[in-house]
């Protein structure tokens, strides 16, 4: 049967990759999702940050080949960028595209790169949102390396998701937590975020991130002073996630 007609909705398909891989361990939904044919053609958007090492290094040993997708906001930390480079070649990633937004889109929105002391949501929008949606065209889906405990926002996420009817998004360490992803760093000799010892539990661009103090939410040096959690590639029933989501939508999410 078609991809496109196996379901008559892409939450009933969801509905069911949920219920068929909803006692699988993170590599066997990687896996398992990586060669399913109603799952379809899948790239890995890896921020090069933090905890990304974890299922990039699984990637790199299911399925190399797989298209990773490196979203260069033009921001981001030079240890950033020099990580990703190493991580490419320690892994032997074979297909790593670099995307960023469009020049003639910078020159018109952020000609002097201060939008993103003036409106943070404008600024992630254009050197993320953008790009990745161009980067995205003719893929199924999408695999990231979200984790429930993350944040409030994150509670409810589960191995797949509906992203506003358009594709899939697939979170095989959904179920992961902070230890999880400690163990299976040391027990793989994998190299760490120059940042992580520095204070950056959570990294993103430069501007917008700043170290953690001990006790503090991991992801608290994001976007620090201001509500907002994502930095809009994430959705949640089809909006930006800018602050607490109410129960209601968290028990939504989670249908």
């Amino acid at each position: 049967m078609p991809l496109e007609t196996a379901y008559p909705s892409l939450d009933q398909k969801v509905a069911a990759l949920n219920a068929r891989y909803r006692h699988h361990s993170a590599t066997a939904v990687l896996e398992r999702a990586l060669h399913d044919p109603e799952v379809g053609n899948l790239a890995l958007v890896s921020s090069f940050g933090a905890e990304s090492v974890v299922l990039l290094h699984l990637v790199s040993v299911i399925a190399p080949g797989t298209p990773v997708i490196f979203i260069d906001t033009q921001m981001l930390f030079t240890e950033t960028l020099d990580y990703q480079r190493e991580l490419a070649d320690k892994l032997n990633l074979t297909d790593v595209r670099t995307i960023r937004a469009d020049r003639r889109d910078i020159a018109l929105e952020d000609p002097d790169g201060t939008l993103n002391a003036a409106d943070t949501d404008a600024c992630c929008h254009l050197r993320k949102v953008v790009p990745l949606e161009r980067a995205l065209k003719g893929f199924d889906g999408w695999i990231t390396g979200r984790k429930r405990f993350q944040a409030g926002t994150r509670a409810a996420l589960d191995f797949f998701e509906n992203e506003e009817d358009k594709r899939l998004k697939v979170n095989p360490l959904a179920h992961w937590g902070r230890e999880d992803l400690e163990d299976y760093i040391v027990n793989n000799r994998l190299p760490r975020h120059p940042l992580v010892a520095k204070g950056y539990p959570s990294i993103g661009c430069a501007p917008c991130t700043s170290p953690v103090k001990e006790g503090e939410d991991p992801r608290a040096g994001r976007w620090r002073g201001s509500e907002k959690q994502e930095c809009g590639i994430h959705f949640i029933n089809g909006r930006i996630v800018r602050g607490p989501v109410p129960l209601t939508d968290q028990k939504e999410d989670a249908a």
